[in-house]
């Protein structure tokens, strides 16, 4: 599939409706191919093909960011069981794209009118300046004497900026890279000082970070690699698409009806509890795990380490945006096609990088 197939799947509108746009370069040519069509499944790959014709953000970035947002907002309690390891809805992703081009910030913003229809409290719960463990375990901490804590424990963490992110789990006694493990992980966050203890139980934490090729490559050490912080990222390259002088419409969902439809899923999904495999996807799981786990080999390897674990909580996504409590063969075929991405972006992220 070459890289402008799957854009022209969401250059839909015609006549009145359809932007101007002007041509657009094709891409340079180590340029990751785009998700495959199977990545697009069901309400998410509806709501990008509405928005993705009115703007020149790349649909990957609306795609990855949209359901790292529905994750986020759905919470803890929906899971995948493996062993007595539940797997939340919680992703961490890292757009990668050249800076003021690759207009990651134009695609976030079509997500967030989404998400302050879907749930208007939840604003309260977005944040930025992630420089310290401390700092986020506060942001979440449990009710402590006096102090009431963090009555809703979802948080979503934009990161304009994630080269500071890397910069900060740089830095010698850092709690940040631990803390973000652990939040990953679903484990409880503990901070033991001796004048502002706090803990975070039942925490639900999300991370949306934007970063270029150039920062990327010089930020990212070994350290981060070894320790298994990057790896917990979903890793997705994004350009520019589209040109379109005037922009296009500011509220491409208007009048379709699917704003209020997420808003009831996202509902539903909240309730889901336990969400198991199908007898069809647990014969595919079976087939496609043995993939998942062969490491490849170098850096890439050690990168995409975790490679099971992202595609069964994009998998536990995909279902519960289709208003299910089990994950179908189509769910995993999603997760597959969208980690298969991520896989190809990482390559072209840290192409020839030693680390």
């Amino acid at each position: 599939m070459n890289s402008q197939t799957v854009v022209s799947l969401f250059d839909q509108p015609t006549g009145e409706d359809r932007p101007r746009a002007l041509p657009l370069p094709p891409p340079p040519a180590d340029w990751p191919a785009p998700p495959e069509k199977d990545a697009y499944h069901g309400l998410p790959g509806q709501i990008v093909a509405k928005i993705a014709p009115h703007t020149e953000a790349d649909p990957a970035a609306i795609l990855t960011q949209l359901l790292v947002c529905c994750g986020a907002l759905i919470g803890r309690t929906a899971y995948f069981q493996v062993e007595a390891t539940r797997h939340h809805p919680n992703e961490f992703l890292v757009l990668v794209g050249d800076s003021a081009k690759a207009r990651k910030g134009s695609s976030f913003d079509h997500v967030a009118r989404l998400l302050a229809h879907a749930d208007p409290a939840f604003t309260s719960r977005l944040t930025t300046g992630l420089s310290s463990g401390e700092g986020l375990i506060w942001s979440v901490r449990d009710p402590a004497g006096q102090d009431p804590g963090a009555v809703d424990k979802r948080l979503l963490v934009i990161e304009p900026e994630f080269a500071t992110v890397l910069k900060s789990t740089g830095r010698e006694l850092s709690t940040l890279s631990p803390t973000l493990r652990s939040a990953w992980d679903g484990r409880p966050l503990a901070l033991l000082t001796r004048t502002a203890p706090a803990r975070a139980t039942e925490a639900h934490i999300s991370i949306i970070g934007h970063i270029t090729q150039t920062e990327l490559r010089r930020h990212t050490t070994t350290v981060e690699i070894a320790n298994g912080f990057l790896n917990r990222f979903i890793l997705a390259a994004v350009r520019r698409v589209r040109l379109l002088p005037e922009g296009g419409d500011p509220d491409p969902l208007k009048g379709t009806g699917l704003s209020s439809y997420l808003t009831s899923v996202l509902t539903h999904a909240r309730a889901a509890g336990k969400v198991t495999l199908s007898p069809a996807a647990r014969d595919l799981w079976w087939q496609i795990y043995p993939q998942l786990t062969q490491p490849a080999d170098g850096l890439l390897g050690q990168l995409t380490a975790r490679a099971e674990a992202h595609v069964i909580r994009l998998a536990l996504l995909y279902a519960l945006l289709d208003g299910q409590k089990t994950i179908a063969p189509e769910h995993l075929h999603a997760a597959v096609a969208l980690w298969n991405y991520a896989q190809r972006s990482a390559a072209w992220a840290l192409e020839q990088a030693t680390g």
